[in-house]
């Protein structure tokens, strides 16, 4: 599978964690499962962490989602991480597939403290436990978000916060100056811990790298605006819809990306870390071909290393 092969690879170019989103209904995206295909990538490395980036808690029931964590933290101790968010991870119809209630959103910080209780203790809900136990371990819980509203709460939980600016950085600076000013500290976490994520596409030139970045850009406006179309938009419409404001909205989405030889890329990287006082950047690498982004992820990680 393709996964395992970008992982080991990540692996030995240096990445300390592959993260994995849950999403839905989308054919180019294969963390619909996130846990089990985080188990098959875990058990196919031998240091790497594996994380979820993350898990949509308002799609599960806490303890479902405590349980999946608790076993792959006791089967691959100390390499597992949890990431929380409350987007559905789809469109609307594969909403009301999913279950979700309509209200699902407004219970999140409460599915929050729940899963902590079966991951920390004590359970939130008397006479209920999630097993199986791993009494000598803590998974990492962070926050994950695109406006204010993660910011805050991560800050209150005093939990870590990610920002996903690699596809929605309209608010970065500001939700992660009010994550710093608002966090109190936890049993978790004694100060702020920011997560920045960002868009890479590296190549051997700056023009390799350009070409494959437009390309990503247009198949990201294929996907997104025409979706439930009957046929998809043809090269003149997408060339049409970039000059629109719908156009402009898919650019600004990908506008928090590193793009170039994988020396320039690292040096974009270590600007936005800089700029954010990030303490660990996420790097989406945009690359279509499984061949494109194997050979970014491998090359921007050489780099970083020099």
């Amino acid at each position: 599978m393709n996964a395992v092969e970008l992982a080991q690879a990540a692996e030995r170019s240096g990445y300390e964690t592959m993260y994995y989103a849950e999403h839905h209904n989308m054919s180019e995206i294969a963390s619909t499962a996130t846990a089990v295909l985080m188990g098959h990538v875990a058990a196919r490395t031998e240091t790497l962490g594996v994380g979820a980036a993350g898990v949509m808690l308002t799609n599960h029931a806490p303890l479902v989602v405590a349980e999946q964590f608790k076993m792959l933290e006791a089967l691959y101790p100390g390499r597992i991480q949890l990431g929380l968010g409350r987007a559905p991870g789809t469109d609307q119809a594969t909403v009301r597939a999913l279950r979700r209630s309509p209200d699902a959103a407004e219970h999140f910080p409460s599915d929050v403290m729940e899963l902590l209780g079966y991951l920390d203790g004590p359970s939130r809900i008397p006479g209920v436990e999630a097993y199986p136990a791993t009494p000598d371990s803590t998974i990492p819980v962070t926050i994950l978000g695109s406006s204010l509203y993660g910011a805050q709460l991560a800050a209150k939980l005093g939990l870590p916060y990610s920002f996903a600016s690699h596809f929605a950085p309209t608010h970065l600076h500001e939700a992660i100056k009010v994550y710093r000013e608002e966090f109190k500290p936890s049993e978790r976490l004694d100060k702020p811990r920011v997560t920045v994520a960002a868009g890479v596409v590296a190549a051997p030139t700056a023009s390799e790298a350009n070409d494959q970045f437009q390309f990503a850009l247009r198949r990201r406006v294929q996907s997104m605006l025409g979706r439930n179309r009957s046929q998809p938009f043809n090269e003149a419409e997408i060339d049409q819809i970039l000059q629109m404001p719908a156009g402009n909205q898919v650019r600004n989405m990908m506008s928090y990306s590193a793009v170039g030889t994988p020396e320039r890329v690292v040096e974009q990287l270590r600007q936005m870390a800089e700029e954010t006082q990030a303490d660990e950047l996420i790097l989406s690498h945009h690359a279509i071909s499984h061949e494109d982004r194997l050979a970014s992820v491998i090359s921007t990680g050489e780099a970083w290393s020099k």
